[in-house]
């Protein structure tokens, strides 16, 4: 029997729909069989007829690259907060768990996005461990990814952090990039013949400009360009002005790192977008660049705008000035109250050496090299400050103590200096720590430091805040960076360590800094297990100066 082939399963009518191919609208009727678009006008017909009474509708909206380990959330359970801001697909680049459990954590990502409505694609980690100096809980090969690309989900290479290894031509650094026509950049601050370098490498995109010159050399490079707004990494008001007709087709939005917190209250790709029409940047380029750009950038030319043939993700937008989504669509079927469905179990290993009140003190005078926070970047500076150990930490001076702990093989830990937090008292830890993910710690009181290290380790992996008798904890118990909770039990929890932390008189944010400290591919200055680290010559450094 020949199916009807104007007959379809729903039609959609006084809608005015938008086109990111021509960056207008529409006012017109939708028809949809199958979950895909059939067409357009009034040719069409269906048993089920919709009236949107002249709503406002987009194509699901696109996030270009995300760690969804980040939220604090699995993958299914991300997927149950994305959706209800008109997420739809992710680019998701899990080197987060990559470093923790290796393939097998891989895999178990990959499972788990299964099962959700929302599309999750991924990038495989090209970096694990982030550098050659790194020693985290894995090590992959390019012949190590080979097999996972078999899967439909796995779709590139995830962003190159080892620009060294990029510009040294390193072998195994080059048969990564050569696994996939889509490659992922990292490159932040580089320029010039370095960049060009990078570049015929065969890396195509960056997410780490944090200024409109940066972003617009690599632009007239030919890299793609990811406005990034995550929780640390506040880059979108400041690259805003480089997005309009003519470069819409080169640059979309990503979250990158964002608390399940976070994610609830603000939103997601939808928060981008109100940052960009905040910014100057009009409707209809917004509206592109989470669209249809990043759709185009991953290949993916089965969605990111409503045209026959591709899949039926929409928004619909609420009737006010401002941008906010009422109504999420995911091939044709509208999203409402997906039910949490708890993971399977994902067990890593916890090995620690702990340090105890005498493990942290800093003996010696003089000018020593602190680490210095900077509010909205991920990037940090080397500042120099005369300190005198037997009176660190300095809640005065703000300068406090941050430790690194071994979690995987019974080693050691570092012991370094940090500007910023801004405790007065108390003590911050966290097992979730880009990219190695050790326990890193601060704090304004030895003893408060080693209980929370404690604390986090006795878990397996947890966020906890001390200020002497009195702890808040989050467990972390699948692979030690997330929770096995349903998203609504996260945010509470994150709510009063939050509040606890606030009470103490730190930063806002301050676990998602805390969790950066010790990522050695950002510059400048960062702290590992094995102590400091400058990026800027890629090399461990003294904590005092004329050491």
């Amino acid at each position: 029997m020949t199916t009807d082939p104007y007959r379809a399963d729903l039609i959609i009518q006084n809608i005015s729909i938008f086109n990111p191919f021509i960056c207008d609208w529409t006012d017109d009727s939708l028809a949809i069989r199958d979950g895909y678009i059939m067409g357009f006008g009034s040719e069409y017909s269906a048993a089920r007829i919709l009236d949107f009474e002249g709503a406002r509708i987009l194509p699901g909206l696109i996030d270009a690259h995300l760690h969804i380990e980040s939220s604090l959330l699995t993958p299914a359970e991300f997927g149950r907060l994305a959706l209800k801001h008109g997420t739809t697909t992710v680019i998701a680049d899990p080197h987060e768990i990559a470093n923790v459990a290796g393939i097998p954590g891989i895999k178990a990502m990959i499972d788990d996005s299964k099962r959700t409505p929302l599309d999750i694609f991924f990038m495989l980690p090209s970096c694990v461990p982030a550098t050659p100096m790194d020693c985290a809980g894995a090590t992959l090969t390019a012949d190590d990814l080979i097999p996972l690309f078999s899967d439909d989900s796995v779709i590139g290479l995830g962003e190159m952090m080892n620009v060294p290894g990029v510009l040294g031509e390193d072998p195994e650094v080059l048969k990564k990039i050569a696994l996939s026509s889509i490659v992922d950049g990292h490159a932040p601050m580089l320029s010039g013949a370095a960049l060009d370098l990078y570049i015929r490498s065969g890396i195509q995109s960056d997410h780490e400009c944090i200024t409109a010159d940066e972003a617009k050399e690599k632009l007239i490079k030919g890299m793609y360009i990811f406005m990034r707004e995550g929780a640390a990494a506040r880059n979108l008001r400041d690259l805003a002005p480089l997005a309009d007709c003519r470069t819409a087709s080169r640059c979309s939005f990503a979250t990158d790192d964002r608390h399940a917190d976070m994610l609830d209250a603000a939103g997601s790709i939808d928060d981008c977008i109100r940052i960009a029409l905040s910014s100057g940047v009009s409707e209809e380029v917004a509206f592109r660049m989470a669209t249809l750009t990043p759709a185009e950038r991953f290949c993916l030319n089965d969605r990111g705008a409503l045209t026959p043939g591709r899949i039926a993700d929409f928004i619909v937008l609420e009737d006010s000035d401002g941008f906010s989504v009422k109504k999420t669509f995911k091939r044709g079927q509208q999203i409402v109250d997906l039910p949490y469905r708890p993971p399977l179990p994902l067990k890593t290993r916890f090995s620690c050496r702990l340090p105890d009140r005498a493990d942290l003190v800093i003996t010696g005078i003089g000018p020593a090299r602190v680490i210095g926070i900077i509010p909205g970047q991920i990037t940090t500076v080397e500042e120099i400050h005369d300190v005198i150990g037997s009176n660190l930490p300095d809640t005065r001076s703000d300068i406090l103590k941050a430790v690194v702990c071994d979690r995987y093989h019974a080693g050691g830990f570092g012991l370094g200096l940090v500007r910023g937090f801004g405790l007065s008292n108390g003590a911050l830890a966290i097992s979730v720590s880009h990219d190695s993910h050790n326990i890193v710690a601060v704090g304004a009181d030895d003893s408060d430091i080693a209980m929370a290290i404690r604390i986090v380790a006795s878990h397996n992996g947890a966020m906890a805040v001390v200020s002497g008798s009195e702890t808040s904890v989050l467990p972390l118990s699948w692979g030690g960076i997330m929770s096995e909770k349903p998203y609504p039990e996260v945010v509470d929890a994150l709510g009063r360590l939050d509040n606890h932390a606030r009470s103490l008189g730190t930063i806002g944010n301050p676990f998602m800094y805390l969790s950066f400290l010790a990522l050695t591919v950002i510059p400048e200055l960062r702290l590992t297990e094995r102590g400091l680290f400058d990026n800027t010559r890629f090399c461990e450094t003294d904590l005092f100066v004329n050491t």
